[in-house]
């Protein structure tokens, strides 16, 4: 039988604007996610899945595939998740993906003014790829593998089991979600109607990584009230806020920054400044995956206002800090089968299984805690949520390859 082409499907799902956004307090986010939401109900129905179905408010897409085991109560119903939407980091409007092929470990050029250039100088990754075929960006947009990649490799699973019965399964669930990017993917999924016992987002990157770990997030918001006055006659009455949200990062550890660590190192990231003498605003996103250190570091974040305010004044700088999600782990423990399962196939298939915290967080941390256990799977994409975003083709076969694996371990 002809094997079914993710790739196809991907180039296709790529072109499509899901960009979502933080700012705009509705749920999708963007309306524009629904576009491929739509795109895939309608692949699902065609392609003969089950229980298929479109929540037209929120934007989450349904379905299921049958057991075709004789007894269909031996094996538990095994779920996959992905998400639709992309970063709002850099747009995500006509994608233009380019193939490249049998890479040759030299620098790419991706934009047609010969600036944007992927290099494995700056990504020395780049070179575990020569002789593979790679998808790249023209330098304008992001790729959207993240996660787009996901949903074609789940996408490729389902209408591959669809089409072929001999291979043993029992009943697997499927799921696309919107806003997973700006950590609202969960907020409406419908965990009865997904039917799931247990699950796998598919939304990581590098061929083999497993992950299981994942950091306690929290977002810090500091708003700082000042006091302008002409600064020819400032003295001893300027209180000039945007310095002070200055002050109050170098209170911060220098060296607890996104730019200085890794693994499973904390950090505190200011991802956004505004403002002037009168009014400023910092927002920061504040992780670890060890809950003490998380802990630590919002008292920190709290500390370091109360010293501004006990220097300046009460009031000076108003702060908040609001959790938004944990560290999946300790959900995870209890059901290692879902990792070993899924290192088996990885080792079957030729493929070294790594152990691999996540630096961020993922649909799957919240449907851990409330109550779906859910670990995550690569997806051989690579430099997510940029213009030097790109993805393997080898590695994105292989991973529809690990999903089938894994389908066949639980039937």
């Amino acid at each position: 039988m002809e094997k079914i082409d993710v790739i196809e499907k991907f180039l296709r799902y790529v072109k499509v604007d899901t960009q979502s956004d933080d700012t705009t307090g509705t749920s999708p986010s963007t309306m524009k996610q629904h576009d491929l939401a739509r795109m895939l109900y309608k692949e699902l129905c065609d392609m003969g899945a089950s229980d298929v179905f479109y929540d037209e408010e929120h934007c989450y897409v349904y379905a299921s595939i049958p057991s075709n085991l004789k007894d269909k109560n031996d094996a538990p119903a095994i779920g996959f998740v992905s998400h639709m939407d992309t970063s709002d980091e850099v747009s995500g409007k006509d994608v233009k993906p380019r193939i490249v092929e049998k890479y040759d470990g030299k620098d790419i050029t991706l934009s047609s003014d010969g600036k944007v250039v992927l290099s494995p100088k700056d990504f020395p990754e780049l070179l575990n790829h020569i002789g593979e075929d790679l998808i790249v960006t023209d330098g304008t947009t992001l790729l959207g593998a993240d996660d787009k990649a996901g949903v074609s490799e789940i996408m490729t699973m389902a209408q591959t089991l669809l089409t072929d019965s001999s291979i043993p399964h029992g009943d697997i669930k499927i799921a696309f979600t919107p806003d997973e990017e700006i950590g609202a993917g969960t907020a409406y999924f419908d965990l009865e109607k997904f039917g799931a016992r247990y699950a796998y987002t598919v939304d990581g990157g590098k061929l083999g990584e497993l992950e299981y770990e994942n950091f306690n997030a929290a977002e810090g918001i500091i708003s700082v009230n000042g006091r302008s006055v002409h600064p020819g006659d400032a003295k001893n009455k300027m209180i000039n806020a945007a310095l002070i949200c200055y002050e109050f990062h170098s209170l911060l550890p220098v060296f607890q920054n996104p730019m200085y660590t890794e693994k499973r190192e904390g950090f505190f990231h200011l991802t956004e400044v505004n403002g002037g003498t009168e009014k400023a605003t910092a927002s920061y996103i504040i992780r670890d995956h060890d809950e003490k250190l998380f802990e630590q570091k919002k008292e920190l974040f709290l500390a370091a206002a109360a010293f501004l305010n006990k220097k300046y004044g009460e009031g000076t700088v108003e702060v908040t800090v609001r959790d938004q999600y944990y560290n999946m782990i300790g959900k995870i423990r209890p059901h290692m089968h879902l990792v070993d399962n899924a290192k088996k196939v990885m080792e079957e298939l030729g493929i070294t299984p790594i152990d691999s915290p996540i630096r961020g967080g993922t649909d799957g941390a919240a449907l851990s805690y409330k109550g779906l256990p859910c670990p995550n799977l690569c997806t051989g994409g690579y430099n997510y949520h940029g213009k030097y975003e790109y993805a393997s083709i080898q590695e994105m076969k292989k991973v529809v390859d690990i999903l089938l694996g894994i389908v066949s371990k639980y039937a």
